[in-house]
């Protein structure tokens, strides 16, 4: 039977086969299980694991090792950031920022604290995904506290200038949360020479494990955030819970390889984005939804619907409607319908990911499945 072809990357990435190694050493009795709150050698031995993958995530940033609390995943570090930095700082004011195109992960939470006495203002992208600065400087208020943007955004694969948003958040001492779920080997950050507050990370965007995350909180000028989960007081006292030490290490060693393999990966995934438009154009009309994007990741809007049901229907093909946390609804993608597509076109869109594992072959084949969808 025809193995289907994966262009679902945006949604998660198979484990690198050497990070698949690296976790292999921390699981069982041969290796180093221990817990790394204990103070005997099995405990030592693990915290010395914990802590060098904690230095390997801090250098792909340009951040330091102190700086990094683990989590479950990003969108456990986006409650963590978000409730946490509402909740310590709310003595400044109550009033936050963040766009229509956010994760999830981000925009529930900012529903939570809307019931919990915030404001929260949402502000609209441009139709190419891209936050108008100035409009975003006039939505700042005297009591906002807090901003929240995405960075790469993960149905579009559009960049935000996180940049100049800092410089301005910066200058009002307000304080930035950026979602850098999908950042991490597609595009570079620098948290030395950019004044971000709080960043999400996660591992299985990056060819790492799944279940594990972390949250960056900068230590000069010093950030905390208030606790959500309690019991033990670990990490700093921000996160409590046993550390899963096979998936830090895991992450860490995916991240390092993110790093070292940077150049080679995206120049490879920019061929097969390229190569992938280039066929298709060939065959077919279509519109890319949004601009200054990441190769990794492609909306594509069809002529219409049926072409789109009919990818999404096939077996031959993983692709996507849109986020993986929103899959199974009937609702259009709320990223496009912030960025001004009508109903019909939402539904006419798909995602297609591309990763360090794709073929030539594959994208070739995937094109021809795509074709035949037209009069199917």
């Amino acid at each position: 039977m025809r193995k289907t072809i994966y262009l679902d990357y945006a949604a998660t990435t198979p484990l690198d086969p050497g990070v698949a190694q690296k976790m292999s050493e921390y699981l069982t009795i041969n290796g180093t299980f221990g817990n790394p709150a204990s103070n005997h050698v099995y405990g030592k031995k693990a915290k010395e694991a914990v802590e060098a993958a904690r230095s390997q995530i801090a250098s792909v940033i340009n951040a330091t090792a102190n700086e990094i609390v683990f989590t479950s995943g990003a969108t456990e570090a986006t409650n963590l950031a978000l409730k946490g930095a509402a909740q310590l700082y709310r003595q400044r004011g109550k009033h936050i920022i963040t766009l229509k195109t956010e994760h999830s992960a981000t925009l529930d939470t900012c529903q939570w604290l809307e019931k919990n006495g915030y404001q929260v203002t949402y502000l609209s992208p441009e139709p190419n995904g891209v936050l108008d600065l100035e409009k975003f400087k006039n939505a700042l208020r005297d009591d906002t506290i807090l901003v929240s943007i995405l960075h790469v955004n993960n149905e579009t694969g559009v960049i935000q200038d996180i940049s100049k948003i800092a410089e301005i958040t910066v200058n009002r001492r307000i304080l930035l949360h950026v979602d850098a779920a999908q950042t991490i080997g597609k595009t570079r950050i620098d948290l030395q020479n950019t004044p971000i507050n709080l960043l999400s990370m996660c591992a299985h965007k990056t060819y790492g494990p799944k279940g594990i995350g972390a949250l960056y909180v900068r230590s000069k000028p010093k950030i905390r955030v208030a606790a959500q989960i309690h019991g033990g007081g670990h990490e700093k006292g921000m996160r409590s819970g046993t550390l899963a030490t096979h998936q830090i290490v895991g992450m860490g060693e995916a991240f390092r390889v993110s790093a070292d393999e940077f150049d080679k990966n995206n120049i490879h995934i920019k061929h097969c984005r390229d190569q992938f438009l280039n066929l298709l154009s060939q065959k077919m009309t279509f519109e890319i939804n949004g601009a200054n994007t990441v190769p990794h990741i492609l909306n594509i809007r069809f002529q219409d619907q049926d072409i789109a049901n009919a990818i999404l229907k096939s077996t031959a093909l993983a692709v996507s409607a849109g986020s993986a946390c929103h899959s199974k609804g009937i609702e259009p993608s709320h990223v496009l319908r912030a960025m001004g597509l009508s109903f019909y076109d939402a539904h006419c869109s798909l995602r297609f990911s591309f990763g360090k594992f794709t073929t030539d072959t594959e994208i070739k084949d995937a094109v021809d499945l795509i074709i035949p969808s037209r009069t199917n």
